[in-house]
């Protein structure tokens, strides 16, 4: 018999209030589900460029802005006394783009060596009706 999957967190941070609020729903979360949370900063193109990538954004860039998510991540942490699993990753504005229209709707396709693998959106399901037997 193949195990569940564990589930996953992921959360979108960008140091104001509110997300340091959705960070410490995540791990309380992720703690009623034993989930992992993955704490995720978005690199944003320069002046809104579709063509823009990583490999502009200056290496010493990214790891402050990793640096700085940790710190947020482990405030957090400090706060909910969460002592599950966390990770945290600093994404393209792309990528977590197609993430985020795949949990609104979209199906998203990946593709890797290993296959191909489709996530599609679940289906909603009918409520079950209960038949009573008649004359009772």
């Amino acid at each position: 018999m193949s195990r569940r999957r564990t589930p996953w967190v992921l959360v979108e941070v960008d140091g104001s209030a509110e997300s340091h609020h959705a960070l410490v729903w995540a791990f309380r979360e992720a703690a009623r589900r034993e989930a992992t949370v993955v704490a995720v900063s978005i690199l944003d193109g320069a002046d809104g460029d579709p063509l823009s990538s990583v490999t502009r954004v200056s290496r010493r860039t990214q790891e402050v802005i990793r640096d700085h998510l940790e710190a947020l991540v482990l405030r957090a942490i400090a706060e909910t006394g969460f002592c599950g699993r966390a990770r945290t990753a600093v994404l393209e504005r792309s990528v977590f783009d197609a993430l985020d229209a795949a949990m609104h709707g979209s199906d998203l396709v990946m593709v890797g060596a290993g296959g191909k693998r489709l996530l599609r959106p679940v289906v909603a399901r009918q409520p079950l009706r209960r038949a009573v037997a008649r004359g009772a």
